[in-house]
């Protein structure tokens, strides 16, 4: 598989397809959607690939992984249309991102250190200071307040919503949860624990899982980065990597 791209070598769809576990047809809608470079036609009409349409599709499915299908196919879009600059600066938001996480789940992990006794005087947070303290909607609020994560009361006066300091650490904790990639569900049995505990320990293991998804994702970046190199290294027309051998 190490011919030159323009000269022998010649793959049909299927050859392609097999020797990456897929269907003719991803080949030929990865194609059409622009993460592999188009297909030459034989006098007949058939296409076919060469070893250089066999590194995109490799670099594309490493790059899924730590990138994420929508990702992936915008970086290999990108690349096959001459715009290196512009994938490159969408591994780099990937990176950025994948930092970012690390933050959140340091933050979460500081958050539940610190956590103490809850004061047991009534709190005076009402839904949209807190909203803006968290940076979401107060519909947000309300739908984890359906699911059961945070359970403020309602003054008898006004009947607006009140939430206590129990609640506010609550909500901080689903907030930074949702942040780390955990739906509601997953979630919701986390806040119980938290509320009968009070404490870190019930929540170890959902840290270690997490430590553990964000090094696989770091992982994944690395194995992409390495096959989206090898394809940019035998792209004729790449700038940055000269000819093709």
């Amino acid at each position: 598989m190490r011919q030159n791209p323009q000269s022998g070598g010649r793959l049909r769809p299927v050859d392609l397809a097999r020797a990456h576990g897929l269907s003719t047809q991803a080949v030929r809608n990865y194609e059409a959607a622009g993460i592999l470079p188009g297909a030459e036609r034989t006098p007949h009409g058939y296409r076919t690939y060469a070893p250089l349409h066999a590194r995109a599709l490799r670099a594309f499915l490493a790059l899924v992984p730590g990138h994420g299908h929508q990702t992936a196919t915008a970086i290999m879009q990108s690349i096959n249309r001459g715009s290196t600059e512009d994938a490159l600066r969408l591994i780099d938001e990937s990176h950025a991102q994948l930092l970012e996480d690390r933050r959140t789940l340091q933050a979460v992990e500081g958050a539940l250190r610190d956590l103490g006794p809850v004061p047991q005087e009534r709190g005076d947070t009402f839904v949209g200071p807190l909203a803006t303290r968290l940076g979401i909607r107060p519909a947000t609020l309300r739908t984890w307040e359906r699911a059961g994560l945070v359970r403020p009361s309602r003054d008898p006066r006004t009947g607006y919503r009140v939430y206590s300091a129990a609640d506010v650490r609550d909500a901080l904790l689903v907030h930074q949860l949702r942040r780390g990639g955990y739906l509601l569900e997953q979630i919701a049995p986390v806040i119980v624990q938290v509320r009968s505990a009070g404490g870190v320990a019930p929540l170890e293991s959902t840290l270690r899982d997490w430590h553990a998804r964000l090094s696989a994702r770091g992982r994944a970046l690395l194995t992409g980065a390495a096959a989206l190199d090898a394809y940019l290294d035998r792209r004729p027309d790449d700038p940055e990597r000269g000819q093709a051998e």
